[in-house]
């Protein structure tokens, strides 16, 4: 495993994915701000973050 995460098309997906979530609450109510659009946010940039972290484990077992 001696690519980094950002070669695997699933992260580029992924961060494909974050940037639409962004951009799709963008119009969102600004009373929502801390609400929904916050979580869908987080949501959207967690799928990539934990594939980043996952790229990190010690072995393949625990990446998978």
């Amino acid at each position: 495993m001696g690519s980094s995460y950002r070669d695997l098309i699933v992260w580029q997906r992924a961060k494909t994915l974050a940037v639409s979530v962004y951009r799709a609450t963008e119009p969102f109510p600004k009373s929502e701000l801390y609400g929904l659009t916050s979580q869908m946010r987080r949501a959207g940039i967690s799928v990539a973050s934990n594939i980043a972290e996952g790229q990190g484990r010690a072995t393949p077992g625990e990446f998978v």
